[in-house]
């Protein structure tokens, strides 16, 4: 499709998905028609180090080729791309960016990217589309295709194996229609035949430079602005901090080096440090444990009683407090689910 052609249809299709993803973009590619006059885009949450089979299992489902997009290839109609293992997918004008560049929401690649990027160049031509996953991921970006004048579709949670990623976006950016995966082809059919607004409503500018900024980080480029005003809060992936802006209407946290959370997602990462820090206190105390019994029992050899005594006072007080720890974490219970515990399964269908 060559940028320069003049389009006023609803051409550019994104969708994110995760956990439970696979399913549900197996059911709503199975209908997709083969001369569909759109072109579209997938990320689906996986390993970083996994094989991905995700284009076969689509294009065996459906009528439309699929295929892992390459960097700088030229957008065309009737065929979908699919996002890498450990690659962000962007769209800029008549071509497709493949970029490793810093994790969003603790994925790469990630959902909010891909829909940033298609708003950022499309406008209204685009349709977002959220699918099966948990946390929200996503949300921010389809609430900037909506903003920008696009279209956007969710699955209904009720069919969705994990509802947390459709439920967000319903919630917080009130999509067009939510249907189950199987009629959301038909939506996308019937979207896409209808024309574009003509009148595309402006990005915000810091928003804009938030996007190209992505980019330039991907090239060695860390002379960019920080959007937003200090959080207080630090990078659960590099340790930096984090400034807070709005994106789509909602908080978002970025650091100096591009790593990117949504409140939800910064949550889950917090949590999942806590109890990291907690199983490492219970470590380093029953080595303590180990080591000044260890000791007691060289300095009771040596007839060395009340020295003895002492390390073992220790060692008993080191065993106490890391069985205090250990039964708190027993009572830890997490408010949100970690999708990083249901990547493997993910990762596991798409192969």
């Amino acid at each position: 499709m060559p940028a320069e052609r003049e389009i006023n249809g609803h051409d550019i299709v994104v969708v994110g998905a995760s956990a439970g993803g696979v399913e549900a973009l197996g059911e709503m590619v199975a209908q997709l028609p083969a001369d569909l006059a759109a072109s579209v885009f997938v990320v689906l949450h996986i390993s970083a180090s996994g094989t991905s089979v995700l284009p076969s299992i689509l294009a065996r489902r459906g009528d439309l080729p699929a295929a892992h997009a390459v960097d700088e290839e030229p957008i065309e109609h009737s065929r979908i791309y699919v996002a890498p293992p450990d690659h962000h997918l962007f769209l800029q004008p008549g071509v497709v960016r493949v970029i490793r560049g810093p994790k969003e929401n603790g994925y790469r690649p990630a959902i909010d990217p891909l829909f940033r990027s298609a708003a950022h160049s499309f406008g209204p031509r685009v349709i977002g589309v959220i699918l099966s996953g948990v946390l929200d991921d996503g949300t921010a970006g389809l609430a900037v295709i909506k903003m920008r004048g696009g279209r956007t579709l969710v699955q209904d949670p009720k069919e969705a194996l994990y509802p947390g990623m459709p439920s967000s976006a319903i919630e917080f950016v009130g999509p067009d229609k939510v249907l189950p995966a199987r009629k959301l082809a038909r939506a996308i059919v019937e979207v896409a035949a209808e024309p574009a607004p003509e009148e595309v409503p402006e990005m915000a500018a810091d928003q804009m430079v938030e996007e190209d900024a992505f980019i330039q980080i991907d090239r060695g480029s860390s002379d960019r602005p920080q959007n937003g005003v200090p959080s207080g809060f630090t990078c659960p992936e590099c340790g930096g901090g984090l400034w807070e802006s709005d994106e789509g209407g909602l908080p978002r946290y970025r650091c100096r080096t591009g790593h990117g959370f949504s409140i939800e997602t910064l949550f889950a990462e917090q949590s999942g440090n806590v109890e990291a820090g907690m199983w490492a206190a219970v470590r380093a105390l029953e080595e303590r444990a180990a080591l000044t019994r260890r000791m007691a029992a060289r300095f009771r050899a040596r007839g060395r009683r009340s020295t003895a005594e002492r390390f073992e006072r220790q060692a008993n007080g080191a065993v106490e407090h890391g069985v205090a720890i250990r039964r708190a974490l027993e009572e830890l219970v997490p408010e949100l689910t970690s999708e990083a515990e249901l990547t493997p399964e993910g990762a596991a269908q798409s192969r």
